[in-house]
């Protein structure tokens, strides 16, 4: 006989910028509505791009969320809760062991996680919370979205500055969006220098 699974999990969808994410973490929330489970979404008080109080995609859907800076402010707000959401994990402060830690805290209590994040930075290195999270997830979802050079699959994230590749003593966390970054392929992505 087998045991019985917990309802407990940490599940991640990671990808590039424009690989739809957000969207993916809206349409499991809404999923979650219909369901009538309880829920909350989390997102970093430094992602102001749609308002402080929203997690929102590039195609326009929404849903009210909390805006938090720690983990910790998660853990303080997770009672009431079945399912909690975070959006955006890699703009979190945290040390990647501390991020990790409150993601186990959490799926080991019982609650359904599920983060959605850039599983690398415009150096095409790994974002460190989210490559400790992607190695513990119970579920892993890796998005893609379309190169804008080539139309192949893009998988990475190109920072521009002045519509040129950005160097790679840029700083590694800038929000924007468009005007900012483009999604490319593994061949027309030029790496920083």
């Amino acid at each position: 006989m087998t045991r019985q699974p917990s309802s407990g999990r940490i599940e991640v969808v990671c990808g590039c910028m424009y690989s739809g994410k957000t969207e993916e973490l809206i349409r499991r929330m809404r999923q979650v509505e219909i369901a009538r489970q309880p829920f909350r979404i989390f997102t970093p008080r430094l992602d102001t791009r749609y308002g402080s109080n929203l997690v929102a995609s590039h195609t326009g859907r929404k849903l009210e969320a909390v805006p938090v800076s720690s983990i910790a402010e998660i853990l303080d707000n997770v009672e009431d809760v079945q399912v909690v959401a975070i959006d955006e994990l890699h703009f979190l402060a945290d040390s990647p062991e501390a991020i990790l830690e409150g993601c186990q805290q959490m799926a080991d209590h019982g609650l359904r996680v599920v983060v959605a994040g850039l599983d690398q930075n415009y150096r095409a290195e790994p974002f460190p919370a989210m490559a400790a999270l992607l190695a513990a997830a119970d579920q892993v979802d890796k998005l893609f979205a379309i190169c804008v050079r080539c139309g192949a699959y893009a998988t990475r994230s190109q920072r521009l500055i002045d519509g040129r590749a950005a160097p790679a003593n840029a700083p590694t966390i800038v929000v924007g969006g468009l005007d900012l970054y483009e999604a490319r392929c593994r061949v027309c992505y030029e790496a920083a220098r």
